[in-house]
Protein backbone atom coordinates (compact mmCIF):
# COMPACT_ATOMS: atom_id res chain seq x y z
CA UNK A 1 0.00 0.00 0.00
CA UNK A 2 1.06 3.22 -0.63
CA UNK A 3 1.58 6.58 1.71
CA UNK A 4 -1.48 8.00 -0.11
CA UNK A 5 -3.76 5.18 0.32
CA UNK A 6 -2.68 4.99 4.12
CA UNK A 7 -3.43 9.00 4.38
CA UNK A 8 -7.12 8.02 2.74
CA UNK A 9 -7.60 5.39 5.37
CA UNK A 10 -6.26 7.52 8.61
CA UNK A 11 -8.18 10.00 7.01
CA UNK A 12 -11.48 7.76 7.07
CA UNK A 13 -10.83 6.63 10.88
CA UNK A 14 -11.42 10.77 11.58
CA UNK A 15 -14.06 11.22 9.93
CA UNK A 16 -15.92 7.73 8.83
CA UNK A 17 -15.86 8.88 5.11
CA UNK A 18 -12.91 10.14 2.48
CA UNK A 19 -12.51 12.98 0.90
CA UNK A 20 -9.82 14.79 -0.35
CA UNK A 21 -10.82 17.93 1.09
CA UNK A 22 -11.38 16.48 4.67
CA UNK A 23 -7.19 15.77 4.30
CA UNK A 24 -6.66 19.74 4.31
CA UNK A 25 -9.77 19.90 7.07
CA UNK A 26 -8.34 17.68 9.30
CA UNK A 27 -4.39 19.21 9.25
CA UNK A 28 -5.70 22.76 9.50
CA UNK A 29 -8.60 21.98 12.36
CA UNK A 30 -7.42 18.29 14.20
CA UNK A 31 -4.46 18.58 16.38
CA UNK A 32 -4.02 15.12 17.06
CA UNK A 33 -4.51 14.59 12.97
CA UNK A 34 -1.92 17.35 12.24
CA UNK A 35 1.02 14.67 12.75
CA UNK A 36 -0.16 11.81 11.11
CA UNK A 37 -0.70 14.08 7.80
CA UNK A 38 2.99 15.58 8.23
CA UNK A 39 4.02 11.73 9.25
CA UNK A 40 2.96 10.28 6.00
CA UNK A 41 3.89 13.74 3.67
CA UNK A 42 7.94 13.01 4.84
CA UNK A 43 7.42 9.38 3.83
CA UNK A 44 6.00 9.67 0.38
CA UNK A 45 8.95 12.63 0.12
CA UNK A 46 11.20 9.88 0.94
CA UNK A 47 9.94 7.20 -1.20
CA UNK A 48 9.73 10.15 -4.17
CA UNK A 49 13.09 9.74 -5.34
CA UNK A 50 15.50 12.98 -5.81
CA UNK A 51 12.86 15.64 -5.94
CA UNK A 52 11.19 13.98 -2.89
CA UNK A 53 14.54 14.45 -0.86
CA UNK A 54 14.85 17.81 -2.05
CA UNK A 55 11.30 18.57 0.14
CA UNK A 56 11.95 15.97 2.65
CA UNK A 57 14.12 18.59 5.04
CA UNK A 58 10.98 21.36 4.69
CA UNK A 59 8.67 18.83 5.66
CA UNK A 60 10.55 17.04 8.94
CA UNK A 61 10.75 20.47 10.06
CA UNK A 62 6.53 20.78 9.14
CA UNK A 63 6.20 17.10 11.19
CA UNK A 64 8.60 18.56 14.30
CA UNK A 65 6.10 21.51 14.42
CA UNK A 66 2.97 19.28 14.46
CA UNK A 67 4.09 17.12 16.72
CA UNK A 68 5.60 19.40 18.94
CA UNK A 69 1.86 21.41 19.09
CA UNK A 70 0.26 18.07 19.55
CA UNK A 71 2.82 17.77 22.82
CA UNK A 72 3.52 13.78 21.62
CA UNK A 73 7.08 12.14 20.73
CA UNK A 74 5.98 10.57 17.06
CA UNK A 75 8.80 9.76 15.13
CA UNK A 76 7.89 10.30 11.18
CA UNK A 77 10.26 7.30 10.07
CA UNK A 78 8.05 4.98 11.97
CA UNK A 79 6.34 2.24 10.67
CA UNK A 80 2.68 2.23 10.84
CA UNK A 81 0.06 0.81 8.80
CA UNK A 82 -3.05 2.76 7.43
CA UNK A 83 -6.02 3.54 9.69
CA UNK A 84 -3.71 5.55 12.56
CA UNK A 85 -6.33 6.83 15.15
CA UNK A 86 -4.37 9.27 17.95
CA UNK A 87 -6.85 10.36 20.95
CA UNK A 88 -6.84 13.06 22.63
CA UNK A 89 -2.58 12.43 22.22
CA UNK A 90 -1.34 14.16 24.95
CA UNK A 91 1.82 12.86 25.87
CA UNK A 92 1.95 10.05 23.53
CA UNK A 93 5.44 8.50 22.98
CA UNK A 94 6.15 6.04 19.98
CA UNK A 95 9.96 4.89 19.61
CA UNK A 96 11.71 4.58 16.07
CA UNK A 97 11.80 1.16 16.28
CA UNK A 98 8.24 0.31 17.04
CA UNK A 99 5.53 -1.58 14.01
CA UNK A 100 1.88 -0.74 14.17
CA UNK A 101 -0.76 -2.56 11.92
CA UNK A 102 -3.91 -1.54 10.77
CA UNK A 103 -6.71 0.40 12.13
CA UNK A 104 -4.69 0.71 15.40
CA UNK A 105 -6.13 3.35 17.95
CA UNK A 106 -3.70 5.48 20.68
CA UNK A 107 -5.11 6.74 23.79
CA UNK A 108 -2.41 9.74 25.28
CA UNK A 109 -0.40 9.04 27.42
CA UNK A 110 0.72 5.40 25.65
CA UNK A 111 3.88 4.85 25.62
CA UNK A 112 5.41 2.22 22.91
CA UNK A 113 9.51 2.13 23.90
CA UNK A 114 12.26 0.27 23.40
CA UNK A 115 13.67 -2.28 26.02
CA UNK A 116 17.46 -2.80 26.76
CA UNK A 117 18.25 -6.41 28.27
CA UNK A 118 22.08 -6.18 29.18
CA UNK A 119 23.73 -9.89 29.80
CA UNK A 120 26.27 -10.90 32.27
CA UNK A 121 28.87 -10.38 29.26
CA UNK A 122 27.59 -6.75 28.99
CA UNK A 123 25.88 -7.68 25.29
CA UNK A 124 22.86 -5.78 24.78
CA UNK A 125 19.55 -6.47 23.29
CA UNK A 126 17.42 -4.34 21.99
CA UNK A 127 13.68 -5.17 21.24
CA UNK A 128 10.97 -2.47 20.14
CA UNK A 129 6.90 -3.83 20.31
CA UNK A 130 5.01 -4.52 17.70
CA UNK A 131 1.09 -3.91 17.32
CA UNK A 132 -0.84 -6.20 15.18
CA UNK A 133 -4.28 -4.42 13.34
CA UNK A 134 -7.00 -3.14 15.22
CA UNK A 135 -4.88 -3.00 18.91
CA UNK A 136 -5.99 -0.79 20.71
CA UNK A 137 -4.21 1.58 23.46
CA UNK A 138 -5.85 2.90 26.15
CA UNK A 139 -4.50 6.14 28.13
CA UNK A 140 -1.24 6.16 29.82
CA UNK A 141 -0.68 2.27 29.05
CA UNK A 142 2.93 1.70 28.50
CA UNK A 143 4.00 -1.12 26.50
CA UNK A 144 8.15 -2.00 26.13
CA UNK A 145 10.16 -4.41 24.57
CA UNK A 146 10.67 -6.64 21.96
CA UNK A 147 6.69 -7.89 22.44
CA UNK A 148 3.96 -8.29 19.74
CA UNK A 149 0.34 -7.74 21.03
CA UNK A 150 -1.93 -9.92 18.89
CA UNK A 151 -4.74 -8.20 16.58
CA UNK A 152 -8.01 -6.97 18.08
CA UNK A 153 -6.65 -6.69 21.40
CA UNK A 154 -7.39 -3.64 23.91
CA UNK A 155 -4.94 -2.49 26.65
CA UNK A 156 -6.17 -1.10 29.24
CA UNK A 157 -5.77 2.21 31.01
CA UNK A 158 -2.41 2.47 32.67
CA UNK A 159 -1.35 -1.04 32.03
CA UNK A 160 2.49 -2.17 31.91
CA UNK A 161 2.86 -4.37 29.17
CA UNK A 162 6.22 -6.62 28.88
CA UNK A 163 5.29 -9.89 27.60
CA UNK A 164 3.46 -10.93 24.46
CA UNK A 165 -0.45 -10.49 24.07
CA UNK A 166 -2.46 -13.01 22.44
CA UNK A 167 -5.44 -11.81 19.69
CA UNK A 168 -8.14 -10.32 20.78
CA UNK A 169 -7.46 -9.99 24.78
CA UNK A 170 -8.14 -7.20 27.22
CA UNK A 171 -5.29 -7.01 29.17
CA UNK A 172 -5.23 -4.68 32.25
CA UNK A 173 -2.61 -3.76 35.25
CA UNK A 174 0.81 -3.06 36.50
CA UNK A 175 2.34 -5.45 36.15
CA UNK A 176 -0.10 -6.46 33.05
CA UNK A 177 -2.36 -9.82 32.73
CA UNK A 178 -5.10 -10.58 30.49
CA UNK A 179 -8.68 -10.22 32.02
CA UNK A 180 -10.61 -11.20 29.11
CA UNK A 181 -9.93 -13.36 25.85
CA UNK A 182 -12.16 -13.23 22.15
CA UNK A 183 -12.99 -10.02 22.96
CA UNK A 184 -14.43 -7.89 20.06
CA UNK A 185 -12.18 -5.10 18.76
CA UNK A 186 -12.70 -1.78 19.80
CA UNK A 187 -12.41 0.32 15.75
CA UNK A 188 -13.94 3.15 15.57
CA UNK A 189 -14.63 3.80 11.94
CA UNK A 190 -12.73 1.39 10.56
CA UNK A 191 -10.95 2.20 7.33
CA UNK A 192 -12.49 -0.37 4.76
CA UNK A 193 -10.97 -2.96 3.22
CA UNK A 194 -10.34 -0.99 0.14
CA UNK A 195 -8.29 1.66 1.92
CA UNK A 196 -6.42 -0.52 4.86
CA UNK A 197 -5.50 -3.26 2.99
CA UNK A 198 -2.49 -3.99 0.69
CA UNK A 199 -2.82 -8.02 0.61
CA UNK A 200 -0.33 -8.19 2.99
CA UNK A 201 -0.26 -10.55 6.41
CA UNK A 202 -0.39 -7.82 9.79
CA UNK A 203 2.52 -5.94 10.25
CA UNK A 204 4.24 -9.05 12.28
CA UNK A 205 4.65 -10.40 9.23
CA UNK A 206 6.82 -7.74 8.11
CA UNK A 207 10.73 -8.09 8.03
CA UNK A 208 13.23 -5.57 9.59
CA UNK A 209 14.57 -3.19 7.58
CA UNK A 210 18.70 -3.83 7.52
Amino acid sequence: MGTWDALKADTYRQYGRYRAALVLQGFVTRRTFRPVVTMRLCQAARDAGTAGRLVLPLLKLLHRMATHGAAIDFPWGARIGPGLALTHAWGLVVSPGVRIGRNVTLFHGATLGRRDRVGADGARDIGYPVLEDEVWVGPHAVIVGGVTIGRGSRIGAGAFVTSDVPPYSVVAGNPSSIVKSNCVPDVMNPAPAELASSGKQPCISIPESP
